[in-house]
């Protein structure tokens, strides 16, 4: 399983206030501390048919996962509350903790206050620990993460703990075979030592650990007894983990906390080869479907936080996030609705149906017109405005969207103008109402050399270079017939120094009048287009200083029956890279 690209650790959550201290300091007169500011949490029963109680009273987790600052709880806090949300979940727990905790206490949330250990499972986590030698990271974690316990486990706003996010799933980047069988068992070990810490410190709120896959589980079942429950992320595979708790003998509960629609990774992918993205409506369906399926497990499934209570508006942001931009979408009000708060009178987002962009398999050149078809309708007959949005994650991992020039045509099309830059995009339309809320679809998009005039007589003729890439990192190998086989997808890409070359062997001498370059992110600033006859003399035709990579495309007379590119200065810090090179007669 992989991680959807907005899954990253945030440390977030913060300072009691001068009133909040004065307030607990005066309960504290009258009652034991642990139980006048903060709550007792438990999870009691038996096999079978446990509960969540707070303060003795059953306690369902209806839950988002926090995205927005310590600094924004205050602003984005009453709209979490608002949608019936009790519980907000976050990856990391220190110094900073305290306002966010206080926030969502006097909303009457509460927090499952996570702790991040390396190396985690989503990207950007990082970090290798050897859990079987590595002593000093481990002492440390078993110092930090109590530490901290102690401060916050009065606050009223905390619900219970979480070490770590994905780990046991994570130690594949770090380890395989048996040695990976040994760092995971020792890993959920180390868990159960941070666990006892936590329970010496704090006994009046439960320790659990997150994981990606219940195939974590077994070790947790094996190597972390004191766990009061377990915790998963699932997404589209969320209804599978009853039948998984089931068939695995387990005898303790367990949160969901992370779950919503089918992630990039659980998707097909789709003619231009890029994971096909669900819709809006398909989206909202997906949490309703999570928390039936959660809810479904009667008296072992506890709750969930489910994701995303996110603001980012950016390619993860768009997959996952309730309200990107601050602008909500059809999954706030399926989750508001799941979790039992009144949408009745609720301005809701436009709808898009039926999206389709003109020339996405064919291509669209590089600047020319991208025509998009949609069926949009307004469920309150606002009036809708469009944006359309290009995405180039899959060509160079930026994950921006960054909008293009729009024009609404008034018959249920909208035409933009492509990127300068081949490659496949995602392309995004943005309906919105005027009232804070947002449909949006996407779709990908090929983005091709604009067409030149003449026959391209480089077009799979045998081509060499002065080196090639072999490391499968990026696509590679990157060998030179890929600059001349006629597809944007494909790349030759040289070792990171100056000069480099490539050049292609037109089979006899051959008179040609216009060259065209499809760079890659690894451009040239300057090179010479050269001719020879013999391919060892070699006459420069054109000479370039001034290369700012994306497409070039010029006139020049040459003849020859080699042709080449002779790289003399790197625009980047990495090599020369080339989609296409096509040489017209």
């Amino acid at each position: 399983m992989h991680q959807p690209p907005t899954r990253t650790a945030k440390r977030l959550v913060a300072p009691f206030a001068a009133a909040a201290l004065l307030a607990g300091a005066l309960v504290a007169l009258q009652t034991p501390a642990a139980q006048a500011a903060g709550s007792v949490v438990k999870v009691t029963g038996s096999q079978g048919n446990w509960q969540l109680t707070v303060n003795g009273s059953p306690y369902t987790v209806k839950g988002l996962t926090w995205g927005p600052s310590v600094a924004d709880a205050g602003r984005y806090m009453p709209d979490v509350a608002s949608m019936g949300v009790n519980t907000i979940r976050t990856w990391g727990t220190d110094a900073s903790s305290k306002p966010l905790f206080d926030t969502a206490a006097a909303n009457g949330i509460k927090v499952i206050a996570g702790f991040w250990l390396q190396p985690g499972g989503g990207p950007g986590s990082g970090g290798c620990v050897n859990y079987l030698t590595d002593t000093q990271y481990k002492n440390d974690m078993l110092a930090e993460f109590p530490k901290w316990v102690n401060t916050y486990k009065d606050n009223p706003g905390v619900l219970m703990w979480n070490v770590g996010n994905e780990s046991t799933l994570g130690l594949q980047n770090c380890y395989g075979g048996a040695e990976l069988e040994a760092q995971r068992n020792a890993y959920t070990t180390f868990v159960n030592d941070v666990a006892k810490k936590i329970h010496a410190v704090d006994p009046n709120h439960p320790v659990t650990s997150t994981d990606a896959w219940t195939g974590a589980w077994p070790y947790y079942k094996r190597n972390a007894p004191d766990l009061d429950l377990y915790a998963v992320n699932a997404y589209n595979a969320v209804c599978n983990i009853k039948s998984d708790w089931q068939q695995g003998g387990y005898n303790k509960p367990y949160i969901v906390t992370e779950t919503g629609p089918a992630g990039e990774w659980e998707v097909d992918d789709d003619a231009n080869g890029v994971p096909t993205e669900p819709t809006d409506v398909a989206k909202g369906e997906g949490y309703t479907k999570a928390w039936g399926c959660v809810t479904g497990h009667t008296g072992v499934a506890l709750g969930a936080t489910m994701f995303h209570y996110g603001v980012e508006d950016d390619f993860g942001g768009v997959w996952f996030n309730l309200l990107p931009g601050g602008q909500k979408r059809l999954s706030y009000y399926a989750v508001k609705k799941a979790y039992g708060a009144n949408t009745s009178g609720d301005n809701t987002p436009p709808v898009i149906t039926d999206m389709t962009v003109d020339g996405a398999t064919s291509g669209v050149p590089t600047g020319g017109d991208v025509r998009i078809r949609t069926r949009t309708s307004d469920p309150n007959g606002d009036a809708i405005s469009y944006q359309v949005l290009f995405s180039s994650n899959y060509i160079d991992q930026n994950k921006s969207l960054v909008p293009a020039e729009t024009r609404n045509n008034g018959d249920g099309t909208l035409t933009a103008k492509a990127p300068s830059r081949t490659g496949v995009y995602k392309v995004y339309v943005k309906a919105t109402d005027g009232h804070g809320n947002a449909g949006i679809e996407t779709k990908s998009l090929k983005v091709i050399p604009p067409k030149a005039n003449g026959t391209n007589v480089a077009l799979g003729k045998t081509a060499t270079a002065s080196s090639f890439q072999t490391d499968p990192t990026g696509g590679c190998p990157c060998g030179a017939a890929n600059a001349v086989d006629g597809k944007s997808d494909t790349r030759w890409a040289s070792d990171w120094s100056d000069p480099q070359w490539l050049q292609v062997d037109l089979g006899t001498s051959k008179s040609f009048r216009h060259v065209q370059i499809a760079w890659e992110a690894a451009y040239a600033k300057g090179y010479e287009i050269q001719t020879s006859q013999d391919g060892r003399n070699w006459t420069t035709v054109k000479s370039v200083t001034d290369g700012n990579g994306d497409i070039d495309d010029f006139d020049v007379n040459g003849t020859g029956r080699y042709v080449r590119i002779n790289g003399t200065a790197r625009g980047t810090g990495y090599g020369y890279s080339i989609y296409e090179f096509g040489v017209y007669s």
